[in-house]
């Protein structure tokens, strides 16, 4: 008895949806072996792991975004209160010049102010030096931009007299690209506000 041959077109038909189907599966399975190296890689480089005294592991969290940006603000921070306060007739305009790349119009704008009200032409007059003795700031790194709020304490020598005062100042950082060396921590002052300035005794 001979045995009946299959129609050819249903025979390439079965192979197509065969071949069709283990590539779908191969890419799928490609896809989900894609993903979990991927998964795995993130979860590598946010953890590693300690032995405890008691034997037990401890999951240990790497240095998170923020925390290096806190670091990078306060410098920033720190830097340009230090270019924009500590002058004097030999420094200011190297120091003022390096403070105004460290922010923006508001920066430039105050700047052109106490130029217009005389300050540096005193400075020079007066052979006055003005000294940053301290600067302490504070961030609010879950806004953007990033709120600061900074206390400087500097002196002004006047040669027999040293007067010693107390600034808030105020303002918003956001991103922006580096520029080195003027601006290496890619961050720029906005909103750069002096909220009060006072004379400090001995008391204080």
């Amino acid at each position: 008895m001979k045995t009946p041959y299959k129609n050819i077109y249903i025979v390439l038909k079965t192979n197509r949806f065969i071949v069709i189907a283990v590539l779908a599966f191969s890419f799928l399975s490609s896809g989900l072996a894609v993903w979990s190296v991927f998964s795995i890689n993130n979860k590598a480089l946010n953890n590693a792991f300690a032995i405890n005294t008691d034997g037990s592991v401890i999951p240990l969290k790497w240095v998170a975004q923020k925390e290096n940006l806190k670091v990078e603000a306060l410098a920033h921070l720190e830097l340009f209160h230090s270019y924009f306060y500590n002058i004097d007739a030999s420094n200011y305009e190297k120091n003022l010049e390096k403070a105004l790349w460290l922010g923006n119009s508001s920066v430039d704008n105050l700047y052109r102010q106490k130029k217009a009200d005389g300050v540096y032409n005193r400075l020079l007059q007066y052979s006055l030096v003005q000294k940053v003795l301290s600067i302490e700031s504070q961030l609010d790194l879950q806004s953007n931009p990033y709120e600061f709020q900074t206390k400087t304490i500097f002196e002004i020598n006047r040669g027999t007299v040293v007067d010693k005062y107390e600034l808030i100042s105020t303002g918003n950082l956001i991103v922006v690209d580096r520029n080195f060396p003027k601006n290496t921590h890619g961050l720029l002052i906005t909103d750069y506000f002096e909220k009060s300035l006072k004379k400090l005794t001995n008391e204080n």
